[in-house]
């Protein structure tokens, strides 16, 4: 699993950081998944080596503009770029009104399908390689968080062990990684006495704009990854809370008592520079974990073993 951040600014984009996006991509193969879609995301997207055709579904958080003015122009590119496949939309209830509205005074005829779910119904809808639920957050308008789990369970075979019971490599070996027993030449083989146990999910949540990070206490159990804002330092916390905002040292706060291995911080506030050593600091005096302050097409990977690092730029 890895996460790509396509805009990690709040409010308005600066010279180095755009509007919010996130892109989380699956293990293997080319699908991903959309997390807020601020304007000019679709540009962002062009300078990675991310597709439209390979987008999964998208997840709006909340519909204030930094987060969601990029929608329109990005589905209507994807049509112009030839998907025809369907793609959900997974947001607060007045997208779907907002997005078909768009259309009618537009003129825009989108050639494949889309659908529409409703953030609080999310988990009763499948997905391929996660189960995904929502949390909803306190913020100036209706806001959520999204609980992406892996819903499949990894084993690793081990290549001694099923040589020396001279089991062929080929389907069998693919039936036990499954967690099946086989049976060959007359004998059954349990795959328990060649598989490792299965690995724990791994379980990130991403979050939308939000003033009570204890809101997802309930939700942290076993979480690898929390992605929150931190728009502002603590001598703002005042303005922050008036905004529906979290404040650096708040949110460092809620990850050290809850136990979090990894906390990313985004939605940086265009008052600070580039590289805000303000934030990191004021989180790194409470927050023991590993911290990071992410930075537009950086890109984090969060492998089996559950620890999280920045892998390379996009």
């Amino acid at each position: 699993m890895e996460i790509l951040f396509l805009g990690t600014s709040s409010g308005t984009p600066t010279k180095s950081r755009n509007v919010s996006a996130i892109a989380l991509i699956e293990s293997t193969g080319s699908a991903w998944h959309l997390i807020d879609c601020g304007e000019g995301t679709q540009h962002q997207i062009l300078n990675s080596p991310l597709s439209l055709n390979s987008l999964s579904s998208i997840f709006i958080t909340h519909l204030h503009g930094d987060h969601c003015y990029g929608l329109p122009g990005l589905l209507a590119s994807a049509g112009l770029n030839g998907r025809t496949k369907r793609l959900r939309i997974i947001a607060p209830e007045e997208t779907k009104s907002w997005i078909e509205l768009t259309q009618q005074v537009s003129d825009l005829h989108l050639p494949y399908e889309l659908e529409f779910v409703t953030a609080c119904d999310v988990g009763n809808h499948p997905f391929d390689v996660f189960s995904v639920s929502s949390i909803s957050l306190s913020h100036r308008i209706t806001s959520f968080a999204y609980v992406f789990t892996e819903s499949k369970l990894r084993r690793s075979l081990s290549v001694d062990k099923i040589k020396n019971a001279g089991i062929p490599q080929g389907p069998l070996w693919g039936s036990l990684k499954a967690g099946n027993d086989i049976q060959f030449e007359g004998m059954i083989y349990k795959s328990k006495d060649f598989c490792d146990a299965p690995k724990p999910p791994r379980k990130i949540i991403i979050c939308g704009d939000n003033d009570t990070p204890d809101l997802l206490a309930p939700d942290c159990k076993n979480c690898d990854v929390l992605v929150h804002e931190a728009t502002f330092a603590a001598e703002f916390s005042e303005r922050a809370k008036t905004l529906g905002h979290s404040y650096a040292g708040l949110i460092a706060l809620f990850a050290q008592n809850a136990g979090l291995p990894n906390l990313i911080l985004t939605h940086i506030s265009a008052r600070y520079p580039e590289n805000p050593t303000e934030l990191e600091q004021e989180a790194k005096a409470i927050y023991s974990g590993n911290l990071f302050l992410a930075k537009d097409f950086e890109r984090y990977r969060l492998r089996t073993d559950g620890v999280l690092e920045l892998s390379e730029h996009a």
